[in-house]
């Protein structure tokens, strides 16, 4: 069996999977190779690099692994319609995103962002306007296992923490449990507003201007889920218009954000570059979730942690 990975794992954990799998045959690249891709009966890869020609020239190909959560810029019809089994990594990027989320609410509440920038200036002032994350209330929506983790760590904050799905079924760590037709009547009592959704049909555009209407003046919105979820010239005109206090942005419908784009220069908005689940640890939990598999497979089992349905994204 070939199985080829588009990207170069660290030294050390590439070292163990060859060590764990001496019959099987692996090909680390940090490009696509057609000639090998070709032969690949596995391919291993973080999904952007994948187009549909590929699927076209990988002939023997029948399972992908996908290094990332997120599938929407892959070629999903050619995928589907070669029947090619597809898995995820979803789950790994709960910790490091949950703690970007609660690094980023703190910073916003506790004035960081100002004390750094008396610290720059050596300037001695104590007229901070600092408040208090305990006795808020935050909506998650969106709450799989990302939203779980971040809702646990707000608990413990004391905060009251409010899931939002498709169909209102309980999660983990929420108080209290919503669908998504019951949004436009909960934001008006929400402090914080969360997004971790996945890009899917159902998502794009999620959230239209009457959303941010109704949220409170004072609302902070964060999105760390995908862009698209909403309208940039939606958000930017809440924003100016005041509907919110402020936006944290780790997620835009355009990534790379291009420098002239106003988010940068806007003090309402923090912009992060899509980085909020990047951690030292990433690719150690991925292939924690690659190698069972991958002995799953190998004995003809191709019910997969994490297996996905192409069709719907998830």
């Amino acid at each position: 069996m070939k199985i080829y990975f588009t990207f170069d794992p660290r030294p050390d954990l590439k070292e163990k999977v060859l060590k764990d799998f001496p019959d099987v045959e692996f090909i680390f690249h940090n490009s696509i190779d057609d000639g090998v891709l070709k032969e690949a009966e596995v391919l291993v890869t973080y999904g952007e690099d994948i187009e549909a020609r590929h699927i076209e020239v990988a002939e023997k190909l029948q399972w992908i692994m996908v290094a990332s959560a997120g599938i929407e810029k892959m070629p999903q019809k050619e995928i589907a319609k070669r029947g090619i089994v597809v898995s995820n990594v979803r789950g790994i990027h709960k910790i490091p995103m949950a703690e970007s989320v609660l690094a980023h609410i703190l910073a916003y509440k506790r004035g960081l962002v100002w004390i750094y920038e008396q610290e720059q200036k050596a300037e001695w002032s104590r007229k901070s306007k600092a408040s208090e994350l305990h006795g808020s209330t935050a909506l998650l929506i969106g709450p799989g296992a990302i939203g779980s983790e971040i809702g646990r760590l707000l608990q413990a904050f004391g905060v009251h923490t409010i899931g939002c799905n498709r169909s209102g079924k309980s999660v983990d760590y929420m108080n209290d449990m919503i669908s998504f037709d019951a949004l436009q009547n909960t934001l008006p009592k929400v402090d914080v507003v969360i997004s971790v959704l996945p890009s899917t049909p159902d998502t794009l555009h999620l959230l239209k201007y009457e959303h941010f209407k109704a949220m409170k003046d004072s609302a902070l919105f964060m999105n760390f889920g995908r862009g698209d979820l909403v309208a940039t010239d939606v958000l930017m005109n809440a924003l100016i218009e005041a509907e919110i206090a402020h936006a944290v942005l780790d997620v835009y419908e355009e990534e790379p954000l291009p420098s002239d784009h106003p988010f940068w220069q806007m003090t309402t908005v923090t912009v992060s570059p899509h980085v909020s689940s990047h951690s030292s640890r990433y690719m150690e939990r991925s292939l924690e979730i690659f190698k069972p598999n991958l002995r799953k497979w190998l004995v003809g089992d191709n019910e997969l942690i994490n297996k996905m349905d192409i069709t719907k994204g998830y």
